[in-house]
């Protein structure tokens, strides 16, 4: 079976390394051989091994009837979408790990496949080399997902733990991470949280079967965290994530992209550096925690292969998955329930405890002659908001219920 690979990027120089390198062994699996016959990049390659297998024209590979997969890792919406379309319209199976072109084509896609019974599978589009999707379209099928949370941005998780263990800035912290590899020149789409929520898009439309909408998900990034909060958090014994997170309740479906002050005994407290996990709670089943590298050439490649391998086994055979194109209505963000951490100038502490319902209060050496904080009881968002508009809000963070 044909194999041809759009862009020869990151990710895609991975997944052609993964398919020639492990031939044999997929071959094993398959039953067959997978050979790579194009490798589609605008850009030329002398001397490399990609070299005999480059072109630049796509039409070259859709008008190739040996061509049965194709691997879209070029990135973007345009024209990737055009390309994946056309792909599964003509009978191609497609395999990606596109985030931004899966959250807002995938159900679109799914249908397609399903109807000319091929594949369209994103394996690699959350979580990089984490199999958090099959365990959510094929093992956790028995069970009503009630919540779906993660920490599916490593670039954000390096800059937290950082700051963390080293009291960095978050200035510092972004810095390193850029010094690193682990972001990019411009890192809004990690540090604002687009990132993450394109992703908890793609998990929970497939938790509830129904298409979710990333611009209808708040969005709230880490750039408002200070190493003052780390310095609260430490004192506190919890740690400090950017979350995705999703729930069922009463009938609606919640989601929310922040960063979240979580305790120590959350299986998501001790997932450090780069590492992403996402955890799935069924009504009968519990946690289910998934945990690895959540990006990288080969992570994210071997995902992708692996999605590849799936579709060779399943030639002619659509692998069922539950996605439709109705857009799902979620519930307001204004009644998202949560407490919060909080901080205040000391002159409004008696105020602040007038005005909310406090669970604990906090200090920490270096700001207990200037700063009340507190975390308060199970609320509402906009309840928050409401009672937060009376006081000088120094920062406030999400707390775990």
């Amino acid at each position: 079976m044909y194999v041809a690979i759009l862009g020869y990027g990151t990710v895609g120089a991975g997944v052609f390394d993964v398919l020639m390198k492990n031939k044999n062994i997929i071959a094993k699996r398959v039953g067959f051989p997978l050979d790579i016959k194009y490798v589609l990049d605008l850009r030329d390659f002398p001397g490399d091994p990609v070299e005999p297998y480059l072109t630049h024209d796509f039409r070259q590979i859709i008008e190739d009837p040996e061509v049965e997969i194709i691997v879209e890792v070029m990135g973007g919406i345009h024209p990737a979408y055009e390309f994946t379309k056309e792909a599964l319209e003509t009978g191609r199976s497609v395999c990606t790990s596109n985030k931004e072109l899966v959250a807002v084509h995938g159900a679109e896609f799914v249908e397609i496949a399903r109807s000319r019974k091929i594949n369209f599978l994103f394996e690699a589009s959350v979580g990089g080399g984490i199999p958090v999707i099959r365990q959510l379209i094929r093992s956790i099928t028995a069970d009503e997902v009630e919540e779906v949370c993660g920490i599916l941005n490593g670039t954000t998780n390096y800059m937290m733990t950082m700051m963390r263990e080293t009291g960095a800035s978050f200035e510092d912290a972004l810095k390193d991470a850029q010094a690193k590899g682990f972001a990019e020149r411009n890192p809004a789409a990690d540090i604002e949280g687009h990132d993450a929520c394109r992703k908890i898009a793609i998990l929970t439309s497939l938790a509830y079967a129904r298409q979710v909408d990333y611009e209808d998900i708040y969005t709230e990034g880490i750039v408002g965290i200070t190493d003052i909060d780390v310095l609260y958090a430490k004192a506190m014994k919890h740690g400090i994530k950017l979350l995705g997170r999703s729930y069922l309740k009463d009938g609606l479906v919640y989601a929310i992209v922040a960063p979240y002050m979580i305790r120590k005994k959350n299986p998501l407290y001790p997932v450090n550096g780069v590492y992403n996990a996402i955890m799935v709670r069924g009504n009968m089943l519990g946690d289910v925690v998934c945990y690895g590298m959540g990006a990288g050439k080969l992570p994210t490649a071997s995902a992708v292969v692996s999605d590849v391998i799936d579709a060779a086994k399943h030639r002619h055979v659509n692998i069922p998955i539950l996605w439709e194109r109705e857009k799902m209505v979620l519930g307001a963000r204004d009644d998202i329930e949560n407490k919060f951490f909080v901080r205040v100038p000391i002159a409004e502490a008696a105020k602040a405890r007038e005005i909310f319902p406090i669970a604990k209060e906090i200090s920490i050496l270096e700001c207990e002659s200037s700063e009340f904080a507190f975390v308060t009881q199970v609320m509402t968002e906009k309840e928050f908001r409401e009672k937060a508009a009376n006081l000088t809000v120094i920062n406030r963070i999400r707390y775990e219920i």
